[in-house]
């Protein structure tokens, strides 16, 4: 295990794990703090849920206690199913006795869990983007859609952009995507052309691609994630479009950049600060954390993250570490009194440094970071490269 060695907050977490031990006393020591993950393993949506499961191997090598009580990790495939995802969490909370969920990899199966988090009075940290406002008992470590895709379309504009063609995934996450191109571009005064849609499973969007090429739009967007995200990339390169091409934080992943090659080559994207840790501000309040980040997960994975997702489930980490260490020590985990506590201390973080943001959460939103949290980057020659 290893200590929190940075500033701000998460030295504050540091000591609240590392240094309350003592005061715990023999009962904590026998408790044990559950950790519910829910990820895909299997599935479309596995090219984004393998490595959240990395980066949680790599969180709980960086810190396995909290007060002297272990966290232990009960980790389920919801094989990129809703349905799964929900069973799952209800397994977790009413079997297993869990203290809180983390997960899961697609915006559908996390609103499932969700659900179940809200049902049973247990808090959730979520991995993805979780549309609405209201869940008492939820929060992410993601950055929220409108702050990502705005980003892109103030980059659009910077680039001159007066037209956009859009194709996403026909779910909830390219609804997502969608309508706050929408919301963006009508403020920047760009006219969005299409809204082409495509299931994550589908093998090719030829036919979208044409209908998209057919607006002679000045560059395209698109609302997928993963390596199913590369598909439009693919097709309009075989056509030939030579428009500008832009993405959003979804598709940072290496089986993206494999799969898209040189169709995605020059595209700019949003995306979290710790894609381009190494290349940031000496004083960026991300970066130090970030490379603390980088050499856990290289410990027990044997290389260096080249992924966005991992991150996520390492902030998901740092915040449970952060909050179990503020809940009362009187109160013992496994009791709904725990659960509520734990809850009312996740949002209760402030300015706690992750590789992805500073968080700040507070009743009524699950999002809890700012524009610190976003960087745009372009790829070239297959590495993403920070383009401020």
């Amino acid at each position: 295990m290893r200590t929190l060695g940075i500033s701000r907050a998460v030295t504050a977490a540091a000591a609240a794990v590392l240094m309350l031990g003592a005061a715990a006393g023999t009962a904590a020591h026998a408790a044990q703090i559950r950790v519910g993950f829910i990820t895909s393993l299997s599935g479309p949506v596995s090219s984004i849920g393998i490595p959240y499961s990395k980066g949680m191997k790599a969180a709980e090598s960086y810190v396995d206690k909290v007060r002297g009580m272990d966290i232990k990790v009960y980790q389920l495939d919801d094989a990129s199913d809703p349905t799964t995802a929900a069973r799952d969490a209800r397994k977790l909370v009413d079997d297993d006795k869990v203290d809180v969920l983390i997960g899961s990899s697609g915006v559908p199966s996390a609103m499932a869990v969700a659900a179940v988090a809200r049902e049973t009075g247990t808090p959730m940290i979520g991995v993805t983007p979780i549309a609405g406002n209201g869940n008492p008992w939820v929060v992410t470590t993601v950055q929220p859609v409108p702050l990502m895709v705005g980003q892109v379309v103030a980059h659009m504009k910077k680039d001159g952009v007066k037209t956009v063609a859009y194709i996403g995934f026909s779910d909830s996450w390219g609804d997502l995507v969608y309508s706050n191109l929408k919301k963006y571009a009508a403020e920047d005064g760009i006219k969005v052309l299409t809204d082409e849609r495509y299931a994550r499973s589908d093998n090719s969007v030829t036919g979208q691609a044409l209908r998209m090429m057919a607006t002679h739009p000045d560059a395209v967007l698109t609302g997928g994630s993963g390596t199913p995200g590369a598909l439009p990339y693919l097709a309009l390169s075989q056509l030939g479009y030579t428009g500008k091409i832009y993405g959003t934080y979804a598709l940072i992943s290496p089986d993206f950049v494999r799969v898209a090659g040189a169709s995605a080559e020059g595209m700019l994207s949003s995306t979290g600060p710790v894609i381009v840790a190494d290349q940031l501000p000496a004083d960026y309040p991300t970066r130090a954390i970030s490379m603390v980040y980088r050499d856990a997960y290289k410990k027990v994975n044997g290389s260096y993250p080249d992924d966005a997702f991992s991150a996520y489930a390492f902030d998901a980490w740092l915040v449970l570490v952060h909050a179990a260490g503020t809940v009362d020590p009187k109160l013992h985990p496994g009791t709904p009194a725990y659960r509520k506590a734990l809850r009312d201390a996740i949002f209760g973080t402030h300015e706690l440094d992750g590789t992805m943001g500073v968080f700040n959460f507070h009743p009524g939103s699950p999002y809890g970071v700012d524009k610190r949290a976003c960087v745009i980057v372009r790829l070239e020659h297959g590495q993403w490269k920070y383009a401020p």
